[in-house]
């Protein structure tokens, strides 16, 4: 007996208009699929708090579409003719993270043989996406208060205030309470970005939605790899519905982009071997979860980065904007000792660290 299967048909120009989409065109637009309820309540947030100024909290896990959301907030805003900007704060080394945000002027440090213009001023009018916000150093975070609160900045190099007109939302999939409580991250940032958030869920929450971006991406990666699949078998979307899908939305849509690949040749999707990790299987290298474990993480980055300097402008109490005995004593109570301080001065090469630079200097 024949398997009964879902038909791709013209699914394309049905969920990009209004009439099968109920989230609307520009969502569609947008890729953002789905007829959940999870997923209904997000969007009415983004068209509730679109028309206005406020800035938007977007958290979730990675890949359930923060970034797409944004873009609809900001399409359908009054900015949606403007610029919108996204950055990532962990695309960039951090000793480049305050150049890339507010510009430089030539000769402000060694290499800067131009001005350059930072992406404040690029998103002036415009809409501005902060992304792994919950990533960004201790040492930036009041800039960034300040421009929040007073919508002005001054380029590296410069003492010329520049005003922006830029509007702001950040993006996290970290527990930003648990970084206010370990002290690296700032309450008064978090307070001041939390204005209006919006929680992503996960996909596993809304698996009614699995079935149209199943369609939807079939069809988009059809048309891409100019292949001739026309069905999708009942086992096959059973299977991709029932998956636990820990990477969300991202991972369905390489899930799918694979299985046409490898598709070729058929009129139907062949689903090749899933990854079977669900969301509690993840190795213990992944993210830590608790907050003694978020805590010791971060000190540790900040060690290295300050190349095993406790005390000092540069040092890493000064880096997470603590008092160098309250670091002793996180450092104390997490087990944190001279090993630990002697291998955060050699992951930099020598010439990094300075002449007086010693691991284990406090």
């Amino acid at each position: 007996m024949n398997e009964p299967s879902t038909t791709l048909g013209t699914l394309d120009a049905d969920w990009t208009t209004t009439t099968r989409n109920p989230l609307g065109s520009a969502a569609a637009a947008l890729g953002i699929l789905g007829e959940s309820v999870a997923l209904r309540e997000v969007v009415s947030l983004a068209q509730s708090v679109a028309s206005t100024n406020a800035v938007v909290l977007l958290r979730g896990e990675t890949g359930t579409g923060k970034e797409r959301i944004a873009g609809l907030i900001h399409a359908l805003s009054t900015r949606g003719d403007r610029r919108f900007v996204k950055f990532n704060c962990t695309a960039v080394p951090a000793g480049l993270l305050e150049s890339e945000l507010f510009g430089h002027e030539r000769g402000a440090f060694t290499g800067a043989v131009v001005q350059r213009i930072g992406r404040f001023e690029l998103a002036h009018g415009g809409t501005l996406l902060l992304d792994e916000i919950g990533d960004l150093p201790p040492e930036l975070q009041p800039k960034l208060l300040r421009v929040l609160e007073e919508q002005e900045f001054e380029r590296l190099g410069s003492t010329r205030t520049i005003r922006t007109d830029a509007r702001i939302m950040a993006a996290t999939n970290r527990p930003l309470e648990d970084l206010v409580d370990a002290g690296v991250f700032r309450a008064d940032l978090y307070y001041r970005l939390n204005v209006f958030p919006i929680e992503l869920p996960p996909l596993r929450d809304r698996r009614e939605d699995i079935p149209p971006l199943v369609r939807h991406f079939a069809a988009e990666h059809t048309r891409k790899l100019g292949t001739r699949i026309e069905s999708i078998p009942a086992a096959v979307m059973d299977a991709l519905v029932r998956h636990p899908w820990p990477g969300n939305v991202r991972e369905l849509e390489n899930a799918i982009h694979r299985a046409v690949i490898l598709s070729r040749g058929s009129a139907t999707l062949e689903l090749p071997p899933l990854d079977g990790r669900g969301k509690g299987d993840r190795s213990p290298a992944a993210q830590p979860t608790t907050l003694e474990a978020v805590t010791r993480v971060h000190i540790l980055a900040a060690l290295r980065e300050a190349t095993g300097v406790v005390a000092g402008p540069q040092g890493a109490a000064a880096r997470l904007g603590l008092k160098r005995s309250t670091l002793h004593s996180k450092m104390q109570r997490l087990g944190i000792g001279p090993a630990d301080l002697a291998a955060a001065g050699r992951s930099l090469p020598r010439a990094c660290a300075g002449p007086s630079a010693s691991p284990l200097a406090h």
